[in-house]
């Protein structure tokens, strides 16, 4: 028996049994399953799992809060009792409410899919970017200088950091391309040929293009009376995506025409070429103009009415983590780094992440029952190094106040960062360890909205709960229905 074949168990029997489970996986930090019957859940039973840090109802999806590292071992262990087959979340969903999605839904959760498998690639990328940010950043140790100037012994150790963790952001259509199509239903391998054709060597390179457009040096494909520029698409998230989806369609269409024996002849080379040719004269240059049009619209609301952007999403992106939308933002964050070098976006994120911890740490400090202390700093934590489900569902949901606290004052921290341009340089860990991808220039003004991050949602939620009484607000904070918010 394993450390959590018990645990395992006891969740088995708490969603209905063997037999009410159709199909089961899990992401980063819940399980999730397709039920026969929903109705079937015993949620006391599950409240009372010390495995189950929360759980709710959603998209077609029974789903348990187990936290990351964790919920691996746990969902292995219940495939094992279960007899079923690892399934992917789009298989899971398929077995699921997936039908009763609306179109707005299926697209959000499609791009959830599609991120979610590249996010450790992007977040490694993110943190070694800011290991090198704080070897080259000047002023950080010295008025004048950086740790780089004051020791050129390190240069190289820099230089060799920084090329590691850039090769995730320059070759981003590559990680897109092989998650999108695997998505889609189509060959993940043909998925990392457009990407690698989108990024190839000879293309000039999309971060290059504004200055050679300017100079007048673009090279030209003169291709059936057009004039195609040969420009790559480093950095770049629509055009991969929607020539991810064509990609896809090629080539079903190609393989249901083709027999058998000829298939491995036609289908990739086929799905390939007219792909390729519809990229760089169509796909590419569309969908490039259009990401560049949402970037400098979304920058220029930040501009214009920097109070107001950073409220909204300080604000809203709590909310947008319970619905699932918040993974559109991360395309939006890895078009802004690719447009424009850095994200405004992300540091919000990160300080809305700590709010959530630290409104959970205060739950901590008034709880009297010892599982739901232990819960609440568990789920604080996790929330401090960028996971907040445990702290969202498992504590700040159910007794309501400190969420919307820790909302409240990620509203006005962000305010407060979009007012003072703060910025990162990449997408790293979305908490605590995030100021390292902050642009050094803009460390003081993040760390003063940490700190606020850090010490006003626990005061608030500890001092609320005293004031009103523990007790009394357990009694009347009961649990949340996450599945409606959904």
């Amino acid at each position: 028996m394993g450390q959590y074949t018990e645990g395992a168990k006891d969740i088995i029997e708490a969603v209905g049994g063997q037999d009410n489970i159709s199909a089961v996986t899990n992401c980063i930090t819940r399980l999730r399953f397709a039920l026969v019957d929903d109705d079937k859940v015993d949620k006391e039973r599950i409240a009372a799992n010390d495995l189950a840090q929360g759980s709710f109802l959603a998209n077609g999806q029974f789903q348990i809060i187990i936290g990351p590292g964790t919920v691996e071992k746990v969902a292995a262990e219940i495939r094992e009792l279960t007899g079923k087959a690892e399934m992917s979340k789009a298989d899971v969903a398929s077995a699921g409410a997936q039908a009763h999605l609306n179109p707005l839904q299926r697209g959000i959760k499609t791009l959830g899919d599609i991120f979610i498998p590249i996010l450790p690639a992007i977040v490694t990328a993110g943190l070694l970017l800011g290991i090198n940010n704080v070897l080259t950043g000047v002023g950080i140790f010295w008025d004048d200088d950086s740790i780089v100037t004051m020791y050129p012994w390190v240069a190289d150790w820099a230089g060799m950091i920084n090329m590691i963790a850039g090769t995730a952001f320059a070759f981003l259509p590559v990680l897109i391309g092989w998650s999108a199509v695997r998505q889609f239903g189509g060959n993940p391998l043909l998925g990392i040929v457009l990407g690698c054709m989108m990024v190839h060597p000879d293309l000039l390179s999309a971060w290059a293009w504004g200055s050679a457009e300017e100079a007048g040096t673009i090279q030209y494909w003169h291709i059936l009376g057009l004039d195609v520029q040969q420009v790559g698409y480093q950095g770049q998230v629509l055009p991969v995506l929607v020539a991810s989806w064509v990609l896809v369609k090629i080539e079903l269409w190609v393989k249901a025409k083709t027999p058998d024996m000829f298939q491995l002849l036609v289908v990739a080379p086929v799905a390939l070429l007219v792909t390729g040719f519809l990229t760089f004269i169509v796909i590419g240059p569309v969908t490039f103009a259009i990401a560049n049009a949402l970037t400098d619209a979304l920058v220029t609301v930040f501009d214009h009415a920097p109070w107001l952007g950073g409220f909204l999403y300080g604000f809203f992106y709590a909310p947008l983590v319970i619905t699932g939308m918040h993974h559109t933002f991360l395309a939006v964050d890895l078009q802004l780094i690719g447009t424009t070098g850095t994200t405004f976006l992300w540091p919000i994120l990160a300080i809305s992440n700590i709010c959530q911890g630290s409104a959970a740490l205060g739950m901590m400090l008034v709880a009297a029952n010892q599982k739901e202390k232990g819960l609440a700093m568990a789920s604080g934590i996790s929330a401090y190094l960028g996971i907040t489900e445990p702290a969202l569902f498992g504590v700040n949901l159910r007794f309501k106040f400190p969420f919307f606290i820790a909302i409240t004052v990620s509203g006005f921290c962000g305010m407060f960062m979009a007012i003072r341009d703060v910025e990162a340089l990449s997408i790293g860990i979305g908490g605590i360890p995030g100021i390292f991808s902050i642009v050094t220039d803009d460390w003081g003004s993040f760390m003063i909205a940490m700190l606020v991050a850090i010490a006003v949602p626990l005061v608030g939620t500890y001092l609320y709960a005293k004031t009103r009484g523990l007790e009394e607000t357990a009694e009347q904070a009961t649990a949340l229905d996450v599945g409606a918010l959904v």
